[in-house]
Parts: C-alpha cells; sequence; structure tokens
C-alpha cells in the first residue's frame, strides 16, 4: 500500500533529523539528538492530545528539524543573542518544513498553517499553537528538566521553570504535575509555581 502524504512527510523530517551528527544516550543506546527530540514530540502530543490534527502532527515533529545547522555559538552569548538564535531557528525549521511539504504535495495555505505553528506566532490565541507549545514544555519538563537542573544553579533552574510554566495552558499545567520528577525536582517546580 502506498504511503499517505502525511506518512511520507514525517518519514522525510525523520531521515532529515537522522543526520544530526549529535547524539543523545538513551538506555545505553546513542540516537540522532533531534531525531529522538522529534519522536518524543510525537508521542508527548498524542498523550496530550489524543486528537491533535495532522497538521499539529507535523509542526510538532518539526519542531527542531535540522536544528544543528545553525549552532548557538554563532549568536552573542546574551539574552539578546538567544533570542536572535531562536528566531533564525524557528525560520529555518518553518522553510525546511515547508518544502519537504510542497514536496509531497500539501497546498501552500496548509504549508503556511504549519508555519505559522512551528513559528509560535499565536501562542495563547491559537489553540493547536498552545497545544504545540504545551507539548514543547511537557516534552522538557518530561525528558530534560533532570539534566538541565543538575547543571544549572537553582536559581537559574526556578526562572527556566516559571517561564516554562507561563507558556503553558491549564491543561498543560495538570499534566506537567502528574509526570515522575525526583523529589527535590518537584520541591524546585513548586517553588517556582509559588513563587
Amino acid at each position: 500500500m502506498k504511503p499517505t502524504r502525511f506518512e511520507t512527510a514525517i518519514a522525510l523530517i525523520d531521515k532529515k533529523n537522522s543526520e544530526d551528527i549529535n547524539t543523545y544516550q538513551v538506555s545505553g543506546m546513542e540516537y540522532p539528538k533531534e531525531l529522538l527530540y522529534s519522536q518524543r514530540m510525537t508521542q508527548k502530543l498524542l498523550q496530550f492530545e489524543p486528537n491533535a490534527s495532522k497538521a499539529l502532527q507535523i509542526a510538532a515533529r518539526a519542531q527542531h528539524i535540522c536544528r544543528w545547522q545553525i549552532s548557538r555559538d554563532e549568536y552573542p552569548m546574551d539574552r539578546v543573542g538567544y533570542l536572535k538564535w531562536r528566531e533564525t531557528l524557528k525560520k529555518m525549521h518553518a522553510e525546511i518544513t515547508a518544502n519537504i511539504l510542497k514536496q509531497v504535495g500539501y497546498d501552500n495555505q496548509y504549508v503556511d498553517r504549519i508555519s505559522q505553528l512551528i513559528t509560535k506566532k499565536l501562542i495563547k490565541k491559537n489553540e493547536e499553537s498552545q497545544t504545540l507549545e504545551d507539548t514543547v514544555c511537557l516534552v522538557f519538563l518530561d525528558y530534560y528538566f533532570e539534566e538541565f537542573a543538575a547543571k544549572h544553579p537553582e536559581e537559574k533552574v526556578i526562572d527556566i521553570l516559571q517561564k516554562t510554566w507561563k507558556k503553558m495552558s491549564n491543561k498543560g499545567h495538570e499534566a506537567a504535575l502528574q509526570l515522575n520528577y525526583s523529589d527535590e525536582n518537584l520541591a524546585l517546580i513548586k517553588q517556582a509555581i509559588q513563587g
């Protein structure tokens, strides 16, 4: 049976992300970092929003597509440099994804919808954009937060938690509080929320 446009788009996004030179280890296995991230995004999205549209699923899968191509150190190591780097990345993620979607036959309107989701233009104004942002935050909290917290001083961890919490919806907050954390990190989360 011939794969659908959606299946082909997901496979092409995965193909791009499998080229990541950076790896991440899980249970003794090495994975291309952004391929693993994109699969975690899909898994978390469907847990959080089982009826997510195909457009939202594509945007989640392509959230960090080819992220390694623009290194953080190409920009000043301050807040302004960080924000500029993130904006450049979002544009690149949207462009690479748009090219894939056009290649498999999606129309411009559909491609634009996904580009808007990836570039996060409508957070807090659009339900799908908010669901995607909640998913990004849940993936961070579930898979990357413990490691982040171990590397940074408590003050910075609380600051990042507060910024993360602000981006999320009430439904996202509920899902975040159901994740498994160490006692120490759960205490930090509670402190950040109440702060």
